[in-house]
């Protein structure tokens, strides 16, 4: 496959990934990988598998592809290439919680100064390193990184990269307890992605609806916690975004201890186990959830009075008799 071909191939790729069609689109590069005999061609088609992958949470794949991504960059001898793979590297082992290694990755790109990539990506990198302090614990330097990141988002209008940072920032303030600023900056993140998020990721919306459902939550908001909860978790649903599904059935579980409301807690989470497990086609772990939810049903008496069928498990509008009954308004 030649450098037209490869370029045509990966833009066809692109298409079907902005267009939901993730699982197409992934084999259309990993055929782009097998075939091209461009070397920059092979690069930037690694780029789109390690963001595709980072996307959907596997973890594992996105730096088995950084890995080679260096490779490639090595065997360019181009030390833009080089300081873009490195930060792959990075944030591939930010994700897997190496954070260690996550930090030496940025300081390597951090030293590759005077190429023209590097100046462009210092805020990504300093984003990076931020996150791999904010999880040792370490606030300080992370506080440090993140103001860095912020200011090369404002220098170069970068609203993408400015959004990343206010998500970080919000998780940064929930650690240490500063709640109103842990929701005004994610807040600020979902402000961005409606002005200039058009064409972004849905992902940006999705983390900043997150942040906010965890802020809310700790402010006590919590009618306003489970809005933000339930928009991320229908797009991390769409996508398969599975790090993000596990991080609002924490959230919602946290809503619901909050109000008490544990049995509707644990209605909760077996409906949308049901759902993540019936889209990945995982039966065994789809029939026990299935069961666990009209277990929960018939000890809580969840039935339409009208209907039989039970009350929860769609969004659907009720109404209530004076005697107490519920019956599915339709």
């Amino acid at each position: 496959m030649g450098q037209d071909q490869t370029k045509q191939q990966i833009e066809k790729g692109l298409h079907l990934y902005q267009s939901n069609q993730t699982e197409k689109a992934l084999r259309v590069w990993m055929r782009v990988l097998e075939k091209s005999a461009d070397p920059a061609g092979r690069f930037r088609v690694l780029g789109c598998l390690i963001t595709a992958h980072a996307e959907m949470g596997r973890y594992k794949d996105m730096l088995k592809f950084a890995v080679v991504q260096i490779d490639t960059a090595r065997e360019l001898e181009d030390p833009d290439f080089l300081t873009e793979s490195y930060l792959n590297l990075a944030r591939s082992n930010e994700k897997l919680c190496e954070f260690q290694k996550t930090i030496s990755y940025c300081k390597t790109c951090l030293n590759m100064q005077g190429t023209t990539v590097s100046l462009q990506l210092n805020g990504q990198v300093s984003l990076s390193m931020g996150n791999a302090f904010l999880g040792l614990s370490i606030f300080q330097k992370a506080l440090e990184c993140f103001e860095k990141a912020l200011r090369y988002a404002h220098n170069n209008d970068d609203k993408m990269l400015e959004c990343r940072v206010c998500c970080s920032l919000g998780n940064f303030y929930a650690q240490i307890k500063d709640y109103e600023k842990a929701l005004f900056f994610p807040c600020k993140a979902a402000e961005l992605v409606n002005d200039y998020g058009k064409g972004w990721s849905l992902k940006y919306r999705a983390m900043s609806q997150y942040h906010m459902a965890v802020a809310y939550r700790k402010l006590g908001r919590l009618a306003d916690a489970m809005d933000c909860c339930e928009e991320s978790m229908k797009i991390a649903l769409q996508h398969g975004d599975r790090p993000l599904q596990a991080l609002c059935l924490l959230c919602f579980a946290d809503i619901h201890r909050s109000r008490k409301d544990l049995q509707l807690g644990l209605l909760k989470l077996h409906c949308l186990c049901e759902r993540i497990y019936r889209t990945k086609g995982q039966q065994q772990e789809l029939r026990d959830h299935v069961v666990k939810f009209h277990e929960c049903v018939e000890e809580m008496e969840l039935y339409c009075g009208m209907c039989g069928e039970s009350i929860g498990e769609k969004n659907n509008q009720l109404q209530a008799l004076p005697c107490s009954h519920f019956f599915h308004l339709k």
